[in-house]
């Protein structure tokens, strides 16, 4: 089980934000994001939204950190980019 997340540095509703994404299925996902508190809403398309002072929760929950263009690659590469305006599969 691999988890990714990229910098909080996406701004948003007076924070910084990053993204939590799984290279292997939505089910990881999920589990993966419930285990470290993060409410359902904070999915959007095929990543969690988690904000800069969960970052280090989910680091130590096992996500591994990478930079914003690597984990979209990797979740382009495993199948499981939704961009806006695509249906879900």
């Amino acid at each position: 089980m691999t988890l990714y997340i990229d910098p909080p540095t996406w701004p948003g509703h007076g924070r910084m934000w990053s993204h939590l994404v799984s290279d292997v299925s939505y089910e990881e996902l999920h589990a993966f994001a419930a285990s470290i508190g993060c409410p359902a809403k904070a999915f959007e398309r095929d990543h969690y939204d988690v904000p800069s002072h969960r970052y280090a929760d989910a680091v130590a929950a096992g996500a591994v950190e990478v930079g914003s263009k690597e984990l979209v690659r990797r979740l382009t590469a495993a199948g499981l980019r939704r961009p806006k305006g695509r249906p879900a599969a």
